[in-house]
């Protein structure tokens, strides 16, 4: 994988990775941003949270299940000090649809977190992690 950005002034940046689509990234004026952008930490959070969703949506289909929304929330903690990585995460998981088996979401969400999701891997070595589970 290759990604980079590029700067743009002050604390602005475009991020770019192989699929070749832009990702503004910024900061707040207090540290000398314009809020331009999505912060770099906020980027490994909505990652964490595609990594995981789509391994759960797709075992999802594959079980047959009858998904009409889905969502996946990543509540994340840091470190008081300088490096400020994530300490604790929670993953929550939202589905709705027509009669869903809760085991089949638990052992979606299991597979993923044990087998197929490579950001709860490597988050997971740094951060104590938990996952909830809410279905509609």
């Amino acid at each position: 994988m290759e990604a980079k950005v590029v700067w743009k002034g002050k604390m602005s940046f475009t991020g770019k990775g192989e699929s070749g689509f832009d990702v503004p990234l910024g900061t707040d004026p207090g540290v000398g941003g314009d809020d331009d952008g999505l912060r770099p930490m906020e980027l490994i959070g909505i990652g964490l949270a595609g990594c995981t969703a789509m391994d759960v949506i797709s075992i999802l289909n594959k079980k047959k299940q009858k998904v009409s929304k889905f969502e996946v929330l990543v509540h994340a903690e840091t470190a008081n000090e300088h490096p400020k990585v994530f300490t604790r995460i929670e993953i929550e998981y939202i589905v709705s649809g027509e009669n869903i088996d809760r085991s089949a979401v638990e052992r979606a969400v299991e597979l993923s977190e044990t087998k197929y999701c490579p950001a709860q891997a490597m988050i997971s070595k740094s951060a104590v992690m938990s996952h909830k589970i809410t279905i509609n």
